[in-house]
């Protein structure tokens, strides 16, 4: 049986999300708006290079609209060439509705050890059908291949030596670059994700060593970005200004709103977390319209707790580390949340939460050097511009 109520709080939620996106055109700064006009002079249209593999064709830029409607589309994009001289291929699939409207892409894999996030978005795509569909969802699962390859983090790039590159630091490329990993960045960017984008939602997951939360990082102050972020019934949101390097950061420089859902920790599937981004990306979907049904549930339904300030807690010694906490864990300024031990067992370091505020990761391995950040607090207190807090 319906409730009614749920399904009075439910349209309730899609009419102020859509009003929220309707206000979003007139606090657009200039700058943004530009952008955006800027974007639609991009050059467009399919080049394929003749190859195919697995049957599957190769193509070194995307037109969507070029593509049959109604119709699922598995294919390789061509990204910049590897030591042995062969290009690196990165795995898309395009599901083009029927009818005209919203274009929707979810970016996974530009870090290597992101398994959730990879995982995610096939969960999304599966649970999609294009005869059903307006607008398109296209979907890139690996964008960073060479690191996925060995399940590390950053890009292990051949210059002088082995350097490992981090490629959420690198967006939005230059494909004339003096390294690989940038220049990969220039052509996925140049000739898939911005001239096939209205908006993006790009997956991730914590950093190997680190236990996360459900949450994402998003600009809040954006009206049609918070609409998004908000239709997640995850468990929390930090509202971040962003920096340098991010794909989501250098997207929204050029008009096109973004934002990063995080999806727990590093090296695992998380099957009890991942439902609540799927759950929330169909949300997103039906919000822009791609798809027609029923609202599920959001951030409300979850209380999702929204921070604008990130604080870490580091290590001052090395040794054995107990948590006192858990993940999601209100604490106070001053609490105890962990304590260190050297090899005898002695305690040499306890740590205390600089601040009021909630528990979003925890570090996962059992020792810790010093320096190396054994928690992450959200919190609702300034934190200084322009430093980077959150390693994601």
């Amino acid at each position: 049986m319906t409730d009614q109520r749920s399904t009075d709080r439910r349209d309730f939620m899609r009419a102020t999300t859509l009003a929220a996106v309707g206000a979003a055109s007139s606090v657009m700064s200039s700058n943004h708006a530009a952008a955006q006009t800027a974007a639609t002079k991009l050059p467009g249209g399919t080049v394929y290079t003749g190859s195919t593999v697995d049957g599957k064709p190769v193509v070194s830029a995307l037109g969507i609209a070029d593509l049959e409607a109604g119709k699922v589309h598995r294919l390789f994009f061509r990204g910049v060439e590897g030591p042995s001289g062969q290009p690196w291929l990165v795995s898309v699939t395009v599901m083009r509705g029927t009818s005209p409207g919203k274009r929707i892409t979810l970016t996974s894999g530009v870090h290597g050890d992101e398994m959730s996030s990879i995982y995610a978005v096939q969960a999304i795509i599966n649970g999609l059908d294009p005869a059903a569909m307006s607008g398109a969802v296209m979907a890139i699962f690996d964008i960073s291949r060479p690191a996925i390859e060995s399940m590390n983090r950053r890009w292990p790039n051949s210059g002088r030596g082995t350097d490992l590159v981090d490629m959420n630091r690198v967006w939005p490329g230059d494909e004339n670059a003096p390294s690989a990993p940038a220049r990969h960045a220039g052509l996925l960017f140049n000739h898939l994700i911005r001239p096939n984008s209205d908006y993006v939602l790009d997956f991730h997951t914590g950093a190997t060593g680190l236990d996360a939360a459900d949450f994402h990082l998003a600009k809040m102050d954006v009206p049609e970005i918070k609409a998004m972020a908000e239709l997640f019934p995850i468990s929390q949101i930090f509202d971040n200004p962003g920096y340098p390097g991010l794909l989501s950061d250098a997207l929204f420089k050029v008009g096109i709103p973004a934002f990063t859902p995080e999806i727990g920790s590093a090296r695992k599937l998380d099957l009890a977390m991942i439902p609540r981004f799927v759950e929330g990306t169909m949300n997103v979907l039906r919000l822009h319209g791609i798809i027609n049904s029923p609202m599920g549930r959001t951030g409300r339904d979850t209380n999702v707790f929204v921070a604008n300030g990130l604080m870490p807690v580091v290590a001052t010694s090395g040794g054995i580390v107990e948590h006192l906490t858990k993940l999601t864990d209100n604490v106070k300024s001053g609490q105890k949340i962990a304590i260190h031990r050297n090899i005898f067992g002695e305690v040499v370091a306890e740590y205390t939460s600089p601040i009021d505020g909630q528990i979003g990761g925890l570090r996962s391995d059992a020792t810790s050097e010093p320096g190396n950040v054994l928690a992450f607090i959200l919190s609702n207190r300034p934190t200084s511009g322009g430093v980077e807090l959150y390693p994601e």
